[in-house]
């Protein structure tokens, strides 16, 4: 799946539905979640998003005996989250494939809430996601009829592409080495998704992006080159031939 000959568009950031399945966890930015400066990292607000999906899916009574991929995650940014903010996750099913689906989740933190001794504007990002069902062999399998009527109400209708949309890396690029540890590992023998977005964070230095977008091919099973070209507002990030990755340091404005 990591074709983008016919490239993909980027997720439309739909608003929260009116009907349909929504559901909503909180969350507290732990010492283990933030940079030194104290704002949330990339790689915990991946895991942040991946926890609520599982958990909206283990209490949502689908019974499909599937598992999921992550082929894209797009987040905006209005205000990062900061340590010790309380943050509430809503997420639901913004649209369908027939083997995929997008998961969008809004993330807020409480207006002026005490951080640290001071009153602080809550944290704000929207995410979109797609992710691709699969059978035990890894192979994408289609949608369930359990799982439309559990999520196609808030779905609407809406229909989704899995095409990827981020540049091919150029022939000309700095790298680095991105040696991997034990715990970057997943259950499923792979780098996880959260753990990519470790080596964003090291190409960051004390910038705070305000768009990001991470695009995944092949499982990435052991350390890779990872490539980068910096063009100041823009920084773009190959991890091996797994994963490409765009950080914009400028809102967006109709795309990013």
């Amino acid at each position: 799946m990591t074709d983008n000959s016919e490239a993909g568009q980027p997720c439309e950031f739909v608003a929260l539905p009116t009907q349909g399945r929504r559901y909503s966890v909180s969350r507290r930015v732990g010492l283990g979640d933030v940079d030194r400066s104290g704002r949330l990292r990339l790689d915990s607000l991946a895991a942040y998003l991946q926890d609520v999906a599982s958990e909206d899916a283990d209490v949502s009574g689908l019974d499909d005996v599937f598992g999921w991929i992550v082929r894209r995650v797009e987040v905006r940014v209005s205000r990062w989250p900061r340590l010790a903010e309380t943050l509430t996750l809503t997420t639901f099913c913004a649209g369908t494939g027939s083997r995929w689906a997008e998961r969008r989740t809004s993330i807020h933190g409480a207006e002026g809430e005490a951080v640290g001794g001071e009153a602080v504007a809550g944290g704000a990002i929207e995410a979109a996601a797609i992710w691709v069902a699969i059978d035990a062999r890894g192979r994408p399998v289609r949608l369930s009829e359990q799982f439309l009527a559990i999520y196609g109400e808030a779905a609407a209708g809406r229909e989704v592409s899995a095409r990827l949309s981020l540049p091919a890396q150029p022939l000309v690029v700095q790298s680095r080495e991105w040696p991997l540890r034990r715990v970057d590992f997943d259950v499923l023998g792979h780098v996880n998704n959260a753990a990519h977005w470790c080596a964003v964070e090291e190409l960051l230095g004390d910038r705070r992006p305000l768009a990001a977008t991470i695009e995944f091919g092949p499982a990435l099973t052991e350390s890779p080159i990872v490539g980068f070209v910096n063009e100041g507002s823009v920084l773009r990030v190959w991890i091996g031939k797994s994963s490409t990755v765009e950080v914009r340091f400028a809102a967006p404005q109709s795309r990013p």
